[in-house]
């Protein structure tokens, strides 16, 4: 295996070999990292370190070494909690009252969308100076592709994020973790390992035996559901799925067999995307007359989640979440909204979802409009798969319907609930 190099993180020195007492000799420093393939890799996962709360501490020195969580008072939920408090086993959408058992003396902060907004765009900035290829996952982490970057820094990729790093920590005052690899899935697996201020290493020699031990539930895509299923079935860590046929995976889990297999020998072909995801997409429609029958406007909703789903599946992507809009004869806006079990793409579970948020609104009054939207997206290949034995039969039916109106045209084929008598 070739000689590992090694980068100093405070001073951004490099060398060809890593110093003999593990500190920097130029600035004494012990944040040294090294790995024999630290001049190659070029994929990263850039996240912030405990972002609201570490911008809560930025701008109120006295909070620096206290136990910060953000949120509401104490019927509300925690937002988000600095490392110290999460000593005292403080975590995220934990009730502040049960925080509050485990940490009296936390300080908790009201949350401030604003200042977080704020930050989050000077952090995106300063990534785009560093490469064009940028792909936001959320307000404060992203993907950067730095493939081609050597020519414009002058440097090799571990280097540049390292300098972008600093540059976030002396400019906006928080700081941030790195991942680096070959690709998406083990990027964002690394910038997990050693927070705050992180900067780990999974190259393409070490992938494998790296995943070996680890649990499943750190596999992109593995939700509760579906680990709770692959323990059942005894597959407790990466290493077992190694041990299985990607045939037999898809024939046991679904098309999400052949992810799993792909990710166990640390494959993953997908790109940096640019730009931020689509944040909704909706389909509505306006009456020509105005309708209070529940049956004539579960008509009109149906092909509505069916418009929607086909947007979904052409751009491969999976709701998170539904809106019901509604919009009454004396236009008045009425919006009813529902988190999904599990996120999908499929306009039978869309209309399976809305269905009982209409039958709540109809008979009351009249309506002149009626639409949906979906929000909450994602990449059809990051979601938690609804089935876990493979497609449902109402799945089968709607990609065949779909496949017949991509040949012939939607108004080919038709499903029997589009018929009224």
């Amino acid at each position: 295996m070739p000689e590992s190099r090694a980068l100093c993180r405070d001073c951004g020195t490099d060398f060809p070999t890593p110093p003999v007492e593990r500190r920097c000799p130029f600035c004494d420093s012990p944040r040294i990292i090294e790995h024999a393939e630290l001049e190659e890799l070029s994929v990263a996962h850039l996240d912030c370190d405990a972002f609201y709360a570490t911008v809560e501490k930025r701008d109120d020195p006295a909070l620096a070494d206290q136990p910060v969580v953000v949120g509401g008072e104490k019927r509300g939920v925690v937002m988000a909690c600095c490392y110290i408090a999460r000593r005292y086993g403080i975590r995220s959408a934990m009730p502040m009252r049960q925080a509050l058992e485990r940490c009296p003396h936390a300080v908790v902060v009201k949350p401030s969308m604003t200042k977080y907004r704020d930050a989050g765009h000077a952090v995106r900035a300063l990534m785009q100076e560093t490469t064009p290829k940028v792909e936001p996952i959320s307000i404060d982490e992203a993907f950067l592709d730095m493939a081609g970057m050597r020519g414009v820094h002058g440097t090799f990729p571990a280097r540049i994020l390292d300098n972008l790093v600093r540059r976030i920590e002396k400019e906006i005052g928080i700081t941030a973790s790195i991942g680096l690899s070959y690709n998406k899935f083990l990027a964002k697996i690394a910038s997990d390992l050693h927070k705050p201020r992180g900067f780990s290493i999974v190259g393409r020699a070490d992938a494998v035996p790296f995943l070996t031990d680890k649990p499943v539930s750190l596999l992109w895509g593995v939700g509760p559901a579906l680990e709770r299923r692959l323990n059942r079935d005894g597959i407790m860590r990466v290493g077992q799925l190694r041990e299985i046929s990607e045939r037999a995976l898809v024939a046991r889990y679904g098309t999400i067999g052949s992810r799993l297999a792909r990710f166990a020998i640390g494959q993953d072909s997908r790109a940096v995307h640019t730009g931020e995801i689509q944040r909704s997409i909706s389909s509505e429609t306006t009456f020509r007359d105005d309708l209070r029958d529940g049956a004539a406007l579960l008509d009109k909703l149906w092909p509505l989640c069916e418009n929607v789903g086909r947007q979904l599946k052409a751009k491969r992507l999976a709701a998170g979440s539904l809106t019901l809009k509604l919009k009454t004869s004396n236009f008045k806006l009425i919006t009813r909204s529902r988190k999904l079990a599990r996120p999908t793409q499929f306009g039978t579970d869309l209309f399976a979802v809305a269905k009982p948020l209409l039958s709540q609104e109809v008979g009351h009054r009249k309506f002149r409009l009626i639409g949906i939207a979906v929000k909450d997206l994602l990449e059809f290949e990051d979601a938690d798969h609804a089935d876990l034995f493979g497609p449902t039969t109402e799945h089968v039916v709607e990609n065949a319907v779909d496949q017949v109106r991509a040949r012939f045209g939607n108004d080919v084929i038709k499903k029997g609930r589009t018929f009224r008598p």
